[in-house]
């Protein structure tokens, strides 16, 4: 059976890249793009969107 090369974009540059276990940087093409976005986390340019607690409410009530 032969297998068909997996192409993604890279999440920082948008080159193509093969993701595969033989690239250590997937889905990065480099680690130059992988080390901007871990830098873009620290920053904190990047941010997981979280809902404010009504402080008024019991806790068993704000889940």
């Amino acid at each position: 059976m032969t297998q068909s090369k997996r192409l993604v974009a890279c999440p920082t540059c948008k080159n193509l890249v093969e993701y595969s276990l033989q690239n250590a940087f997937r889905p990065f093409c480099s680690k130059r793009c992988q080390m901007i976005d871990l830098g873009a986390w620290a920053n904190e340019d990047y941010a997981i969107p979280a809902v404010a607690k009504d402080d008024n409410l019991p806790d068993e009530l704000t889940q």
